[in-house]
């Protein structure tokens, strides 16, 4: 089933310190961590709510990732709500799913579940069994012992059918706005189920609630993969690197466009899934890559990892020649490579070295790259 995505990114954050959504939690926004996860699901759309003059943080926040747009939200959470479904237009998936930018720990499994359940219900929304004791205080002062049977403890992502979800914000009526959106689906009288919720899914509040997300930020599995390509030069002007066209006495040899430090790059992040080698996906004996930008490889395996649900970490590509000079193109490769990944370029390494006129690369046969990539899953 297609579904939107609307992220409720409008609040101002006093009780955190100001502004969660935009703060850096592992090296990203808070806000971000949840688009990517939408996104890597399969959200077809994908809007989000923010204060009114938090554009530009929203760019620097989200660069490099494609797929969404922003709106600006209301006074209160539930105006923000109608502001994200009003954007997604009238033409659009059968479902939506509505999520607080400060849970940002949403794994794309659960999402994929809840627009599972959709398929028998109206709505579907995580939540966690109660199993604390739970303790309700009188006006006196004086605890009394409450009964947690059948209590749950609703978190978001929150995942309607987008019809019958619309009619119900248009039919809402009350003078205090709801405490979620399942409420509303809830008062008119849509079928809810509850999917397991993830402890790891808990919303940032408190300034405290930060060291706790730091934690679980950098707690992530980390992958480490290695690739290695080489090709020797042929008759030609221009060569290949890293996605970058430089002018050279020669050319480089292969099937597709013979750049050693993609296909190297390529091998090196299929190697963090066990996704096997660049010629396992693209045979040198598949005419269709003849020529083929290599590009289109580097992309299939980052996707592979996103939907994997990974991260990726950084990536340091070595390039092993006498010729051409790497050093005056080495910027211009490090924002290739960031782009086609979709991540910071401080995230990439580009470098280069020789051999000392030792072995084919410093007999200048060719050129040889190795790659190493870091994700975290």
């Amino acid at each position: 089933m297609d579904f939107a995505a609307i992220i409720v990114a409008a609040g101002r954050g006093e009780r955190a310190g100001g502004a969660k959504q935009w703060r850096d939690l592992g090296g990203k926004a808070v806000a971000r961590w949840s688009l990517e996860a939408l996104l890597t699901a399969g959200a077809t759309d994908a809007v989000v709510v923010i204060p009114p003059d938090d554009e530009a943080k929203a760019q620097a926040a989200f660069a490099g990732l494609g797929g969404w747009r922003s709106v600006p939200g209301g006074a209160e959470r539930f105006d923000s709500v109608r502001a994200g479904l009003d954007a997604i237009g009238e033409a659009c998936p059968e479902a939506v799913l509505i999520h607080d930018a400060a849970r940002p720990f949403l794994d794309p499994k659960l999402i994929v579940r809840l627009v599972q359940v959709l398929d028998g219900a109206d709505a579907a929304i995580p939540a966690l069994g109660a199993v604390d004791t739970l303790k309700r205080l009188g006006p006196d002062g004086q605890t009394k012992t409450a009964d947690r049977t059948g209590l749950w403890r609703a978190q978001t992502p929150q995942a309607f059918r987008l019809g019958l979800f619309r009619a119900a914000v248009a039919g809402w009526v009350s003078d205090a706005p709801p405490t979620d959106d399942a409420q509303v689906a809830e008062r008119a009288g849509l079928t809810v189920k509850l999917v397991d919720g993830d402890p790891r899914l808990f919303k940032l509040t408190h300034p405290e609630d930060f060291a706790m997300a730091e934690a679980l930020a950098f707690a992530r599995p980390t992958r480490i993969g290695q690739g290695f390509d080489v090709h020797a030069f042929c008759a030609g002007d221009r060569v290949r690197l890293c996605g970058i066209e430089i002018a050279h006495e020669r050319g480089l040899a292969g099937h597709s466009d013979a750049d050693a430090g993609l296909h190297a790059l390529t091998d090196a992040l299929l190697a963090t899934i066990g996704a096997g080698d660049i010629g396992d996906h693209f045979p040198p004996t598949d005419p269709q890559w003849k020529g083929a930008d290599s590009a289109v490889f580097l992309r299939h395996a980052a996707a592979l990892i996103a939907r994997r649900g990974g991260h990726i970490v950084n990536v340091d590509v070595t390039l092993i020649c006498e010729s051409p000079k790497i050093k005056p193109h080495r910027q211009a490769m490090r924002a290739r490579l960031a782009e086609l990944l979709e991540i910071d370029i401080d995230a990439v390494s580009v470098k280069a070295t020789t051999t000392e006129k030792l072995g084919f690369a410093g007999r200048g046969e060719g050129i040889a790259s190795l790659a190493v990539a870091a994700i975290q899953l």
